[in-house]
């Protein structure tokens, strides 16, 4: 068992380096990219990758290379945000209608319940195309159905402890519900919900990029991996390396995310 401890313990490790690298280089972009991310130049237009373009340039001869590490930027950044506002929102909900249940209760999970009855991602182009293109009209988009996960699991959560012997003892001692629940439940509670919102990550981050790359997204020219892909997939075929890239980029931070969720999940379970 403390073998299996210690193995689990140094995927998270590794997982949370890895993570930790991806986001430094989010945070730092600007300072990393060799070139302008927005600079044109018709006499570079389509280069192969070289020294001075290590990832080559795009059909409007911007460098790809600089455009990615931007795009790690607003990529990171929005799934980050997004998924935090969603946490917040979901644990509030959550905690208010596993403490004091009855007509609210029954009026929110039953938005939830309607909202997890479709794909996540048909609501999200729906509510984007409504909203029009922009970052921020896609976030609104998938944040829509985000919250649910959240509310749901801070509710079950809720209802498991709330009548505990501790729980009680804070209602005799005249501590209101808001107290409580700041005190008391939030504490037990956040340790599953935070991990939740981390196998979130990846799903949202498909879930932006996705959204971009049907151009109800980020709109050109920001640099953002999914509308990268999109503006560059008409010349794949001459240029592959403005697709390949960006796109490379994204599976492999997808991948770092959903493997620290998971490597967090397990580890929890295996205390």
């Amino acid at each position: 068992m403390k073998k299996k401890k210690a193995k689990l313990r140094k995927r998270v490790i590794i997982a949370v380096v890895f993570a930790a690298i991806l986001v430094l280089i989010a945070t730092f972009s600007g300072v990393l990219a060799p070139n302008d991310p927005y600079a044109t130049n018709s006499e570079l237009i389509r280069q192969a990758p070289s020294a001075a373009y290590l990832f080559g340039t795009d059909n409007l001869g911007r460098c790809v290379f600089s455009r990615v590490l931007i795009g790690a930027r607003t990529t990171i950044a929005s799934t980050f945000f997004l998924v935090a506002i969603s946490f917040l929102i979901g644990i509030v909900i959550g905690m208010l209608c596993g403490f004091y249940g009855g007509i609210v209760d029954d009026i929110l999970m039953r938005i939830a319940d309607l909202m997890l009855a479709f794909p996540q991602m048909v609501v999200a182009i729906a509510v984007a195309g409504i909203l029009g293109g922009g970052l921020g009209g896609a976030m609104i988009a998938l944040g829509i159905t985000m919250w649910t996960s959240f509310a749901r699991l801070a509710r079950s959560h809720t209802l498991s402890i709330k009548n505990e012997p501790y729980i009680t003892a804070a209602r005799l001692q005249g501590k209101s519900g808001l107290q409580i629940m700041m005190t008391h439940i939030m504490p037990n509670i956040l340790e599953p919900v935070l991990i939740n919102a981390l196998t979130q990550i990846g799903t949202t981050m498909i879930g932006i990029s996705g959204l971009s790359f049907l151009g109800l997204g980020v709109v050109a020219p920001q640099a953002e991996w999914g509308s990268m892909i999109s503006e560059a997939r008409a010349y794949i075929q001459i240029a592959p390396w403005a697709v390949l890239f960006p796109a490379a980029a994204t599976v492999i931070t997808i991948v770092v995310f959903n493997y620290l969720g998971d490597a967090v999940m397990e580890y929890r379970k295996a205390e």
